[in-house]
């Protein structure tokens, strides 16, 4: 059960950072071609930033899922496997305990945004664009729990037991 829930988040961070990242070259290309033409958009320069934000924020999710994310492997491979094991919880707790913090300060900027819009879109609510942050903060949170579960359960064995190291 646990693999295809793992795989299901895979697949839909990789499907939101996919199209995340296509309109980000979709908003910058269209940008380039009318700043050159003389006609500016007014809204390209805040648009673009708030799709790099959330593009960061939902390829840093699934960085983590992927275990693939800024770390000290080498580091780590060098100590016993216990140290290890307590080198990894302390980690993991540290950066779940940094992204909690994040989320929760994302949420209170939530608050405050209340009634504020966008400058260049004068109908798009800021809350909206920077839902982002609590909410890419609760999907790395997410990834790493995940993460964490699958590498600490044993592996099922062949005739459907689980294996024993």
């Amino acid at each position: 059960m646990l693999p295809r829930i793992r795989r299901a988040f895979e697949r839909s961070l990789e499907t939101i950072t996919l199209a995340l990242m296509a309109s980000l070259v979709l908003v910058v290309v269209v940008g380039v071609v009318f700043r050159k033409a003389g006609t500016s958009l007014v809204w390209y320069d805040e648009v673009a930033s708030i799709l790099l934000a959330w593009l960061t924020y939902y390829g840093a999710a699934l960085a983590a899922l992927k275990r693939s994310h800024i770390g000290f492997p080498k580091l780590i491979e060098t100590v016993s496997p216990k140290l290890r094991r307590v080198l990894t919880l302390l980690r993991d707790v540290g950066v779940i305990g940094f992204f909690a913090l994040t989320a929760w300060a994302g949420w209170r900027v939530l608050l405050v945004l209340e009634g504020s819009y966008l400058v260049s879109l004068p109908w798009a609510p800021s809350r909206l664009t920077q839902s982002v942050i609590p909410l890419g903060a609760a999907l790395f949170i997410a990834a790493e729990l995940l993460k964490a579960v699958e590498i600490s359960t044993p592996p099922a064995s062949p005739r459907g037991g689980v294996e024993r190291p």
